[in-house]
């Protein structure tokens, strides 16, 4: 991915709070890798060695400053015992044990970080771990374009657009006070709304005027199918157990409009089932018996029995069903009425009427909080957020709120509410509403009313970071995404949208979380087979080793790398400033894996991070489909290497890249060099 160099200024100082140590340990980094030359890194006995891959199931094993952290990978479908090897193309669980040396017990609330590169096994030589030390300072720096092969700590903040497209920013690099775009997803027709598959790996998102919805690929950001889901489908749910996407058909007629069930392990479609005219809103119980369909026009909800696909009742609830929402403490579902202004509540099991509670009329939409405890529905014909006890069935609260609120974002401490006509961001603090008067705080996102923006977009402004005290507010109407703290005053930073409409905001979160005590893990794709360097960094107690894993070819995978495979030869990591280095690849035809021999056009891009001294050079054939090139590079720092071959059409970025440090003491590289003096 080559950087953006005309891309909007972020926020300097943003980066997921799991790295706040990582920020201290990049000014340690000599210690550490002092403390490795003497040889204080010891490898538990029953540990395999550094050097040999092990079976990816299989822990391998390292004790230092008092800790013990195991680092695995399991294939899919393994049980543990004889696992297969790890393949290109598998989704694998990685996980890091963390277990006190003297103890035992595990170690827990800490915040390790990793990376996941393309390198050579590590025979445990002070010289090889260096180079793994070297490239882990280059991903702490957070420059656009140093980015290892896996990071297992980046998250990607996601921006439905107001048209067919969606934009990746990365929020964690920066580029001289610059924020990256780091892809843009291209699909048939513009989205509605749109959720993540339970495990993150899809994202569904609804296109009403292609009669789709497009399943996003979030390992590579590019649409994977697009799903015929009937007329207009609008609104998209997972059920809990996330077998099933359920889709909302707003179709005009009575016979198409109601629902699409997707099956989002053979993204097909398993059933269609007509519920009634008008907007639908999706519910489900919380043990997946029976999922809820709204019919606004109709003045039903529609129960369907999920085991069956089938519609078993339509219970009358008022003349305009608005919203639903289930509460998973009280197993209610509650239902709320835009025109009479009540809120029908429904026992989840006995589908009976339970309770009947009174607002006003100009109710909207309702969510709960994550204990099932307090359900939020917002009126904005009277500026005020009703707020309702399931253990009771009682409304609790009426709080007013600036402006007329539309929209509600729920995270463990806040409600946050964003209202049609105020740039003004309401936040409810759920803890105080057990008392008499819950505190009501609030924050401008922007300077211009969301509804100056025109259409607006049935999927949420309001998502939370990758952390759970933080949220992603979109302003529609001035194209910004903002970035805001609990407990802050204001923002603490802002995100562009690069020449497209906002609209809605959702976060991909790819960074190692707390899965079970002691145990940090998260869910990736193999990227393509090789040995890789998994460099793993923690701040107190200080550790920084890596791991070694192998990734065997899959003979089931189709490389995505278009005519050609690219392979580097004996490639450089580090190059004295002033040497001109000798690259050498090997280009192979994709389908028969022979030397791609007598290629005229083959082409190589170098430019120095974020984006300067971009610099082209043919490849010259030095043996049968061994190419070769000595790029001139114009100052120290850290390089990429991009192949292309207009011949078969393949660009830059079509095949892998690699990076290499160029050593020396240019201004723009003070960093690498006090490092390397300290060393």
């Amino acid at each position: 991915m080559q950087p953006h160099d005309n891309a909007p200024s972020p926020p300097k100082f943003l980066r997921r709070a799991a790295l706040a140590g990582v920020l201290l340990a990049c000014m340690a980094l000599a210690g550490y890798a002092a403390v490795t030359a003497r040889g204080r890194e010891q490898p538990a006995p029953a540990a395999p060695p550094a050097a040999a891959p092990t079976p990816v199931a299989v822990p391998q094993k390292l004790v230092k400053g008092g800790a013990v952290v195991e680092f695995s990978a399991l294939p899919p479908g393994s049980t543990g015992a004889e696992p297969r090897p790890l393949m290109e193309g598998d989704y694998t669980e990685v996980r890091f044990r963390m277990t006190d040396a003297t103890s035992g017990l595990p170690m827990r609330g800490l915040s390790p970080s990793a990376w996941m590169d393309v390198g050579r096994a590590l025979p445990g030589a002070p010289e090889e771990q260096q180079q793994c030390k070297d490239r882990v300072a280059l991903y702490l720096k957070g420059l656009v374009g140093v980015r290892p092969l896996v990071d297992l700590n980046s998250y990607y903040l996601l921006v439905l657009n107001q048209d067919a497209s969606i934009s990746v920013i990365d929020p964690l690099v920066g580029m001289t006070g610059k924020t990256s775009l780091y892809a843009t997803v291209v699909m048939e027709r513009p989205g509605a709304d749109w959720i993540k598959s339970r495990d993150g790996r899809w994202l569904f998102v609804s296109m009403p005027r292609a009669g789709k919805v497009a399943v996003v690929d979030t390992e590579t950001f590019r649409v994977k199918a697009q799903v015929e889901t009937g007329e207009e489908p609008m609104r998209v749910a997972l059920q809990p157990d996330g077998r099933y996407l359920w889709v909302g058909n707003d179709a005009s007629s009575a016979g198409e409009s109601g629902v699409t069930v997707l099956d989002t392990e053979s993204l097909k479609p398993v059933a269609r089932i007509p519920t009634g005219r008008g907007h639908h809103e999706l519910a489900f119980t919380q043990d997946d018996r029976y999922a809820f369909v709204s019919n606004r026009d109709e003045g039903t909800v529609s129960v369907i029995d999920i085991a069956k696909l089938e519609k078993v009742k339509d219970l009358k609830t008022g003349p305009l069903p608005i919203s639903l929402a289930f509460s998973s403490l009280s197993q209610v579902l509650y239902v709320a009425d835009g025109k009479d202004g009540t809120i029908t509540a429904i026992d989840g099991s006995r589908l009976e009427q339970v309770s009947r509670l009174s607002a006003k009329p100009g109710l909207g939409p309702m969510r709960f909080s994550q204990d099932g405890r307090w359900g939020l529905v917002v009126n904005p014909s009277e500026h005020v957020v009703h707020v309702i006890d399931a253990t009771e069935n009682r409304l609790a609260h009426t709080l007013s709120v600036s402006g007329q609120p539309y929209q509600l974002g729920i995270t463990r401490a806040f409600a946050y509410v964003r209202s049609l006509d105020s740039e003004r961001v309401g936040m409810i603090n759920l803890s105080t509403l057990g008392g008499e008067q819950p505190r009501v705080q609030g924050f401008a996102a922007g300077a211009t009313a969301p509804n100056l923006a025109g259409d607006l977009s049935i999927a949420s402004s309001i998502s939370q970071a990758s952390t759970e005290a933080a949220v992603f507010v979109v302003n529609p109407a001035d194209n910004t995404t903002y970035f805001y703290m609990e407990g802050m005053n204001s923002p603490m930073g802002s995100f562009g949208n690069y020449g497209h409409n906002a609209r809605a905001v959702e976060v991909v979160d790819r960074s190692l979380k707390e899965v079970e005590p002691g145990v940090y893990a998260t869910h990736l794709r193999i990227p393509a087979a090789g040995k890789y360097d998994v460099a793993f960094l923690l701040d107190s107690p200080r550790v920084l080793h890596c791991f070694s894993l192998e990734a065997k070819p899959n003979p089931a995978v189709k490389h995505a790398l278009g005519a050609l495979e690219l392979q580097y030869l004996d490639f450089p990591t580090r190059v004295p400033a002033g040497q001109t280095p000798r690259l050498r690849f090997t280009l192979a035809e994709a389908e028969t894996h022979q030397p791609a021999t007598g290629l005229k056009d083959v082409k190589v891009l170098t430019y120095l991070a974020p984006g300067r001294h971009r610099a082209e050079v043919s490849a010259r054939e030095v043996e049968a489909g061994v190419y070769e090139v000595e790029p001139a590079l114009a100052g120290a720092g850290a390089y990429y290497v991009y192949v292309s071959v207009p011949s078969k059409k393949v660009r830059y970025g079509g095949l892998s890249y690699r990076t290499l440090w160029v050593e020396g003491t240019s201004h723009a590289n003070q960093e690498e060099s006090r490092v390397t003096r300290a060393r």
